[in-house]
């Protein structure tokens, strides 16, 4: 395997629990938003999520059998992705946070207003793996990752069958994007297609794209960053395949909704990632769709990183020590595993026997298959999550990605691929870069 730039010996856990430490390092700074006296009603939890209807179900549920088992009701709270981090942090300030959160990345503005987790951790029941979770200096562990994510490709099986061309099903046997192009181009000119692909505007997926043509993407922990001698070859690689046919411009130029473009019926195939699953069991009706393993040419890779974080927050001692309570049933395996089955989450705990209620093979099939595109994955596909431990250890955190602006005005025509580069590496300069 090829290994990382960053850390030639990473394993996968490694990878992992450099990703958990990105979320959490920011224990080690903070203010303080809430109170934590000794008042507050704990007989009703407010847990705030940002999430698909789809994966709503899960929670819903469980806040229904904790209520009916201790009499304490959980009001879930589901906020537009659009804004929840700004929503949570006007809270912290207005001293009204919810008591139980599942967010995407850890605020300095509330962490001094969280409950320690460490016992729920380190209780061997719950079988959480600790290689996922980051404990602070003095053991203390502010947030448990709901799931795991990873980029990955789906396809339209319906308009590959009518095209009678073939796609690959084992990651250890998988295509190179010059393969994926070529037998995606004989379905859209076969089955009547309008593209071969869409792709997610994503710094993620496209990372996951160069590492898996040979690219580091944008390396480094401190001073200034850089990218290998791929990485032009690759961006103009990517243009190309921009082209109205291949798949639309207008995705990463002007915001276009892959997702909704692939269930249209009209895309042969979709590069996202796993948690499309749940989503497309639900909504996709018009034909069949399958998860397939990701191009590597030669490099088998992905972008590795995870769907939340969850936290209980120290309203009062009464609501700190309920809300912890609620979060330490929620990881109690029998409930973690209902929740993990239900939201289709790839699972954060081990030994679980997970049966996935889903009534497609293709659903079922597309766990099984992420679940062995993560052992197999190139030690690359978690280097951007290694690098942010380091930003957020100098204090830095990368706030606006100029990935998906830059290859967006690289597709329109307005600089080449060399200024792409030289734009987003001077992006990541001013943000996390310097000693």
């Amino acid at each position: 395997m090829k290994s990382s730039p960053l850390s030639p010996s990473v394993s996968r856990r490694s990878v992992l629990k450099s990703a958990a430490v990105l979320t959490s390092m920011a224990m080690v700074t903070g203010l303080a938003a809430c109170s934590s006296g000794s008042s507050g009603d704990a007989s009703s939890l407010t847990f705030w999520i940002s999430t698909s209807v789809e994966q709503q179900a899960g929670y819903d549920q469980l806040a229904k059998a904790y209520e009916e088992k201790t009499g304490t009701k959980i009001n879930v709270v589901n906020i537009p992705y659009d804004g929840y981090a700004t929503k949570l942090r006007s809270s912290a300030q207005a001293n009204d946070l919810p008591d139980v959160a599942r967010v995407a990345s850890i605020d300095p503005i509330w962490t001094k207003a969280t409950m320690d987790l460490a016992d729920i951790v380190n209780n061997e029941a719950n079988r959480i793996n600790k290689d996922l979770v980051i404990t602070d200096s003095d053991g203390s562990v502010m947030s448990i990752p709901s799931d795991v994510t990873a980029s990955g490709m789906f396809i339209n099986a319906s308009l590959f069958e009518a095209a009678g061309v073939a796609y690959p099903t084992d990651p250890k046997d998988t295509w190179t994007w010059d393969e994926f192009l070529e037998a995606t181009t004989k379905v859209r000119n076969s089955a009547g297609a309008k593209y071969n692909l869409t792709f997610d505007s994503s710094p993620s997926r496209l990372r996951a794209f160069q590492y898996q043509l040979g690219g580091n993407a944008v390396q480094g922990t401190g001073g200034s960053f850089a990218s290998n001698d791929k990485t032009v070859g690759i961006y103009e690689t990517f243009k190309k395949m921009n082209d109205d046919v291949v798949m639309p411009k207008s995705v990463w130029t002007s915001g276009a909704d892959a997702n909704a473009l692939f269930k249209s019926g009209q895309v042969a195939a979709y590069f996202s990632g796993v948690w499309q699953i749940a989503d497309f069991e639900s909504t996709i009706t018009n034909f069949k769709w399958a998860a397939v393993p990701s191009p590597a040419q030669p490099v088998h890779a992905t972008d590795l990183n995870y769907g939340g974080l969850t936290v209980a927050f120290d309203n009062s001692d009464a609501k700190g020590k309920a809300a912890h309570d609620f979060v330490a049933w929620m990881y109690a395996p029998e409930n973690y595993k209902a929740l993990a089955e239900t939201n289709g989450f790839l699972s954060v705990e081990t030994g679980l026997d997970l049966s996935y209620p889903f009534e497609s093979k293709a659903a079922l099939d597309g766990f099984e298959l992420y679940n062995r595109e993560i052992e197999l994955a190139d030690p690359i596909s978690g280097s951007f999550a290694e690098a942010q431990v380091q930003w957020a250890l100098n204090g830095k955190a990368l706030a606006d990605d100029p990935t998906v602006s830059q290859m967006g005005a690289y597709i329109n025509g307005q600089q080449d691929a060399q200024t792409t580069l030289a734009n987003i590496i001077a992006g990541y300069d001013k943000q996390v870069g310097g000693e």
